[in-house]
């Protein structure tokens, strides 16, 4: 957090007339954990947030109990039935610490123009999968969405034998020079809406790039400084007060936009989210540009101003005090372990709050990042009863050469193996949130020409006549897609840095008996990538905690790639030996094309170049087999890969729930479960069918993933 000096807490503003609060945007809700877990009292814990405009009325939610999701739906004590039902208990009559309550909202965040109410929601976890009802009294909504705005909303909370339903959703927004009206705006989310009436997600898990900042360079207060042709002078520009106060308008009311458009606002009010960062929730490709351009004034500038509204909208914390200013001195060196020092001028007649304790659900970095003078904020919770969730901060601290500090995935780890060992096998499976994928193909030829010599006369040619213009960034005078590439798990200079993440994964893996599954997005298709045991070994996958699927979902609003892209990925889609015991690639599951105006290459199933999201349901089925293994989910449909049953091409499936892996697979419909592992999971890639219709329409593709078999060691052995 920024520094915690004193600053004398202005009086808000009076209102005109009426005690009536203005509301900018919002509600937004989020998940913010579990506790209780080893009391069996569990509570689930969240927040709402609302942004209005200057007003002395505290505002205040009531929440309440609404009854279970399905009238009829109850669960009792041993249940362990699909979706965690059963029947033949009145869910009325079993609810516990179901009074309604009033909640006062407090300010975290308030300036002569707005205020930040959160309101945090504590509710006990039902027997049954529960709808809870919040009303926020006294309220006008005055931006867009507004009619929309029902005077109560609805979230759904697992009950005390489920693990949440999940979606998951990356790069929700537009690049830089996007026909937004060709891409008909964010009309996934219709189809995230659909889904969540037919069966409600209990948490959305945000990627990074919730939000698209890079206009600031382009219509907004950084067009002078972006306009500089000669680097150095780019470098050499200063961030004074001034600007940095046109640059906090600017995210501000682009925060405002993009959170009041429908129908993403109202997936907001509805389903709680958890995010990380990535680039362009600040600027596109920060971080990963070279490190003496990367301490420049202007990008040290923007890169305080996004983490204030990062840590305001999206995780609905208290930013630091102040933000990096060229005007302030104590702003542009670190004040230690607090980051930012206060600045006069930016806190004068501003408020912000300061948190007594920080909430558990942080594990926070040792000390500032190189660019954002904070320390990183990664995530963990537990998501239900038998799935438990780490966000890594990939941003903070990244630079081109490095993702995390060595120390930040010690507290990472330390925390991953204190959490399992007091759960003590409650949980079956950890999934790990990343920004970009990891389980992806290499690209270093492509890097390496980039990099090369014969890239220089072209560059000199772009500076003197223009030559190859979108070639090259207007940052650092690079080529454009070398800093997308930097920013990959899979490049060469991340390379070991990498190697050690997975080794560690797969440490904690076999400890525990953990499955471990990465979510990650960025690259704005849809793929599915598997490290796994070399087939010498002959380990089955159920038994096998190599197996790490990296379930790839992006973009859910922003353009996919050209088609030859993704075919060209497909191709470089090789068997990577990882180390001398595990192996990488990815699964062909894409049997056919979701519509008409997706092209794909015919032999390319890797990789699907379409708008898309992703839904993780908990698969609660007893197995069917009696021999250990469950049945496979064929649903009639026979294998249609040539392995036979043994591990011999790992592009296709490696495992009986990977059989029929694509549109015929249970799993595809992202609803009922499948028979094939319990507590396993069960994935659906949901695709975009035609680009330009606005209903948002999608074509599933599925697959389960086991749970780990594997024995944990016992005390005397580990």
């Amino acid at each position: 957090m920024g520094s915690t000096n004193n600053i004398e807490e202005p009086v808000p503003p009076t209102t005109t007339g009426s005690e009536e609060l203005q509301v900018l945007a919002g509600p937004l809700l989020n998940y913010k954990g579990m506790i209780g877990a080893q009391t069996g009292s569990k509570v689930w814990q969240g927040s709402v947030l609302i942004v209005t405009k200057p007003a002395q009325t505290q505002p205040e939610l009531r929440v309440s109990l609404r009854g279970p999701v399905r009238p009829q739906q109850a669960v009792n004590g041993n249940s362990e039935l699909p979706n965690g039902q059963a029947d033949g208990v009145d869910g009325a009559s079993t609810a516990t610490g179901a009074e309604p309550r009033t909640i006062s909202g407090e300010r975290l965040y308030s300036d002569p123009d707005k205020i930040f109410w959160r309101f945090t929601v504590e509710v006990p976890i039902q027997p049954f999968e529960a709808q809870w009802d919040y009303t926020i009294s006294r309220v006008r909504y005055l931006t867009r969405g507004s009619n929309r705005h029902p005077s109560t909303e609805t979230f759904v909370v697992p009950s005390q034998q489920q693990s949440m339903r999940i979606m998951f959703h990356s790069c929700n927004g537009f690049s830089v020079g996007t026909d937004e009206n060709v891409w008909t705006g964010p009309v996934l989310w219709n189809d995230v809406l659909r889904f969540h009436e037919k069966a409600p997600f209990h948490v959305m898990i945000g990627g990074g790039d919730q939000i698209y900042n890079d206009g600031v360079r382009v219509d907004g207060p950084l067009r002078p400084w972006t306009d500089l042709a000669n680097p150095k002078k780019r470098r050499d520009y200063q961030f004074p007060e001034t600007m940095r106060a046109d640059c906090d308008k600017y995210y501000f009311d682009n925060y405002i936009r993009w959170y009041t458009t429908e129908p993403f606002a109202a997936a907001n009010a509805q389903i709680p989210q958890v995010n990380i960062w990535d680039d362009h929730d600040i600027i596109d490709g920060f971080g990963s540009y070279t490190d003496h351009f990367m301490k420049c004034a202007v990008f040290r500038g923007i890169g305080g101003v996004a983490h204030k509204y990062y840590m305001l909208f999206q995780h609905h914390s208290p930013p630091p005090k102040s933000t990096f200013t060229t005007d302030a001195p104590q702003t542009m060196e670190s004040q230690g372990l607090e980051g930012t020092g206060a600045d006069p001028l930016q806190t004068k007649g501003a408020f912000v709050m300061t948190e007594k304790e920080e909430h558990h659900s942080w594990i926070i970095g040792p000390k500032p990042g190189p660019y954002v003078a904070e320390r990183s904020r990664s995530v963990f919770m537990q998501l239900g009863k038998h799935i438990a969730f780490v966000g890594l901060d990939a941003r903070t601290e990244r630079t081109r050469h490095r993702i995390n500090y060595p120390e930040t995935y010690d507290l990472i780890f330390h925390r991953l193996d204190r959490e399992f060992s007091q759960l003590q096998g409650e949980i079956k499976h950890l999934i790990v949130l990343l920004g970009v994928p990891i389980a992806y193909p290499r690209l270093q030829w492509l890097e390496n020409i980039f990099s090369s010599p014969i890239i220089g006369p072209i560059r000199f040619l772009n500076k003197r006549f223009g030559l190859a213009g979108g070639l090259f960034n207007k940052f650092d005078g690079q080529v454009d897609l070398l800093d997308d590439l930097d920013d990959h798990y899979t490049a060469h200079q991340h390379k070991k840095e990498r190697k050690e993440l997975i080794l560690r994964f797969q440490a904690l893996s076999k400890k525990h008996s953990v499955r471990v599954t990465i979510l990650g997005g960025d690259v704005h298709l849809a793929a599915l990538g598997r490290f796994y045991s070399l087939p010498t070994l002959n380990i089955p996958v159920e038994q096998d905690h190599r197996y790490m699927v990296n379930i790839i979902s992006s973009a859910i609003t922003n353009k996919p790639p050209p088609p030859a892209v993704a075919n060209l990925l497909a191709r470089r889609n090789r068997i990577h030996h990882f180390d001398s015991e595990t192996d990488e690639t990815l699964l062909k599951m894409f049997d056919k094309v979701p519509g008409p105006s997706v092209q794909v290459g015919k032999s390319n199933h890797a990789t699907m170049p379409s708008r898309n999201f992703a839904i993780i349901t908990e698969s609660n089925s007893s197995p069917q087999a009696t021999n250990g293994t469950s049945a496979p989910p064929t649903n009639g449909h026979s294998a249609t890969h040539p392995n036979n049953g043994e591990k011999k091409d790992a592009h296709y499936p490696l495992s009986l729930g990977e059989e029929n892996a694509g549109t015929q697979h249970p799993a595809a419909a992202g609803l009922a479960t499948s028979t094939y592992n319990r507590y396993g999971l069960d994935v659906a890639l949901r695709v975009e069918c035609n680009r330009g219709d606005i209903k948002g329409e999608t074509v599933g593709y599925g697959l389960s993933i086991p749970a780990l078999g594997h024995e944990a060691p016992s005390a005397a052995t580990a």
